[in-house]
């Protein structure tokens, strides 16, 4: 569409407007109406905020209130049920009015307008109210009351035909702002419906027993993906795209994967892997480099490990992958620790051994079956090397933990049995330098030697 024909079909849209509103709106049995719909909507808010003050006051929790359905409710009821008092009222007054119009033949026609808008926004007002998404709720109230408002005042048709006189062609697909709104529209609709549907059947694959979680958060997924990807097509061929013309759009997409979106792609693949390989589960715990908690969820990007300190890592799923990792529960919860130490070579070995069996044998998280051994690793030169060993049972209660009431136990018994933890010791000698003597003759030989 060129420049003159854009600015004629606005003009023509202009002149068919301004005859409408001079013509049909802006007449004298419309604008007597205009105070009387005012007037009754200062009646109902007069009428109903002394009403809405007794309902928030009869809301009030009371001493001694049993839980019921108005406890788990009265933030929702206080919030958006008693602000649509004064709305519903009037409504009602404007209903009562038209009512009484209607039959004595007095001019009703703004206050039925007015009246059927009100009412559209109070149910799109309750509609929106079970959508998630602060925003997606925010913009299908404002869609759907413009909507509602142009069918009312019986403007939706010429507004759908200004909105598809803009268009382009490319090819043998007409594209105008009609059908770009459309489809903005379905989209967001679908997808909207998409994400219930996928959260409602992860949320019954999670109670079937029979399924291992790892099955489930893979199943989870392929069903979100899958309706994301349904909502997306369905939405294109409701406006009437045709998908092979799409091939050159798919092509640059590829090529934007290959270029730019390579990590991205590979922690999504990774995830699949993860899923698909038994590696790595929700409730595992695990130890990635530094990080050691356990897998609270696994993502399309990344897997979640949150630590004993109340932290959350989010760490991605390539790293997972290409990265040695320690599962402390991968087939069984049963883990073995060790610990090093140390004792002088005069200790007796025999003693040693017996306080470390009682120091391992106190902490209640040590298993005793299979029980705790003490081994002899090496004869060092400070010291002999012992290791201590001994399995847990509830890896996912930290480790360093055990560990630190062994040794404390360990050092307890030694301190009273008078055995000395040893440490190396280094010997530093130090000589004192002698001065070196000076030859001063060499440079009395040198001084006569030079020319006058």
């Amino acid at each position: 569409m060129d420049v003159v024909a854009f600015w004629h079909v606005v003009l023509t849209h202009i002149d068919a407007l301004e005859t409408r509103l001079f013509s049909e709106v802006l007449i004298l049995p419309n604008l007597i109406q205009i105070p009387a719909v005012i007037l009754t909507g200062a009646i109902a808010w007069l009428i109903c905020t002394p009403i809405r003050r007794w309902v928030i006051a009869w809301l009030q929790p009371s001493p001694g209130e049993r839980a019921g359905w108005i406890t788990h409710h009265r933030a929702y009821l206080i919030q958006e049920v008693v602000p649509l008092i004064t709305p519903a009222a009037w409504v009602l007054g404007l209903w009562i009015a038209t009512s009484v119009a209607r039959p004595l033949g007095w001019p009703h026609a703004v206050a039925t307008i007015a009246a059927n808008l009100l009412l559209a926004w109070l149910v799109i007002r309750v509609a929106v109210h079970f959508v998630p998404y602060p925003a997606l709720a925010r913009l299908i109230a404002i869609v759907a009351w413009s909507m509602a408002a142009l069918n009312i005042l019986n403007l939706l048709g010429p507004t759908l035909d200004f909105l598809d006189s803009f268009a382009i062609t490319a090819g043998g697909l007409r594209i105008s702002v009609l059908t770009v709104a459309k489809g903005v529209i379905s989209l967001g609709v679908l997808l909207w419906a998409a994400t219930l549907l996928s959260d409602f059947f992860e949320r019954r694959i999670t109670q079937v027993p029979e399924i291992t979680p790892r099955a489930q958060v893979l199943l989870g997924k392929l069903i979100k993906t899958t309706l994301i990807l349904l909502a997306i097509i369905v939405s294109l061929t409701s406006v009437g795209v045709d998908l092979s013309t799409l091939a050159i759009f798919t092509g640059a997409v590829g090529v934007g994967i290959g270029l730019g979106l390579q990590r991205t792609v590979s922690n999504l693949f990774s995830g699949i892997v993860l899923l698909l390989d038994k590696s790595i589960k929700p409730g595992d715990v695990i130890q990635v480099g530094g990080t050691y908690g356990w897998v609270s969820s696994l993502g399309a990007r990344y897997v979640a490990v949150e630590t004993r300190d109340g932290t959350e890592f989010l760490i991605p799923n390539e790293d997972i992958i290409t990265h040695q990792v320690l599962n402390w529960s991968h087939k069984s919860e049963r883990v073995r620790l060790k610990l090093p130490l140390r004792v002088p070579h005069d200790a007796d070995l025999d003693q040693v051994f017996a306080l470390t069996l009682q120091a391992m044998s106190r902490p209640p998280r040590i298993l005793q079956t299979p029980p705790p051994v003490v081994l002899i690793m090496a004869f060092g030169e400070t010291a002999i090397e012992l290791e201590l060993r001994f399995w847990i049972e509830d890896a996912h209660n930290g480790v360093h933990n055990v560990k630190s009431q062994v040794l404390y136990e360990v050092w307890r018994l030694f301190q009273e049995q008078g055995i000395r933890i040893p440490y190396p010791k280094r010997e530093l000698y130090m000589h004192e330098a002698r001065a070196p003597e000076k030859d001063y003759r060499l440079g009395e030989q040198k001084k006569r030697s030079l020319p006058r």
